[in-house]
């Protein structure tokens, strides 16, 4: 199996969870922010989903370029989720065709002409395409729990699992 198989894998297990939390986004609720300091919902829910094309940029290219970087948005969880899937189905396709010697090959971050940082495309994956979309995913779950949706399991039973569970022995 190669590197790309094994992280296509993990990241099928960690992107089944991350659609769940997605279809929890309460579209009439976009503008909440749980500190002047937070994004909105709707610009972490449209983050996490758009993460996934940082998969193709690190195996597809050397460098992402923010500099005309524009976010979109959403108006249904359906083209959210529509927009996830399509990412997904390409992070897929990249992970399967890449060679494991690639991914030693350096890749950099900017704005411009700001590095933000350079590492090898195999740490890129790990840190900023994989752990940045599992952390902000658990950011999107701090958020949904502040308006109390309930949330999907992640790594075994949420609390609202638990309230199921116990109203069921009752």
């Amino acid at each position: 199996m190669t590197i790309g198989q094994e992280f296509a894998h993990e990241l099928k297990l960690e992107a089944e969870v991350t659609r769940l939390y997605l279809t929890k986004v309460p579209f009439d609720h976009l503008d909440f922010q749980p500190s002047e300091k937070s994004e909105t919902l709707g610009r972490l829910a449209v983050h996490v989903a758009e993460i996934l094309a940082w998969w193709n940029a690190v195996i597809d290219a050397n460098q992402l370029d923010f500099m005309d970087f524009k976010p979109k948005e959403f108006k249904s969880n359906e083209a959210l989720l529509a927009y996830f899937d399509e990412l997904l189905d390409e992070a897929y396709a990249a992970l399967q065709r890449v060679q494991d010697d690639a991914l030693n090959k350096d890749w950099s971050m900017c704005h411009g002409n700001e590095i933000y940082f350079t590492l090898p495309k195999r740490q890129v994956l790990r840190l900023f395409c994989m752990n940045h979309f599992i952390h902000h995913r658990a950011q999107l779950g701090v958020y949904l729990r502040c308006l109390n949706v309930s949330l999907p399991a992640s790594y075994g039973p949420s609390a609202d699992d638990f309230d199921v569970l116990l109203t069921r022995k009752l």
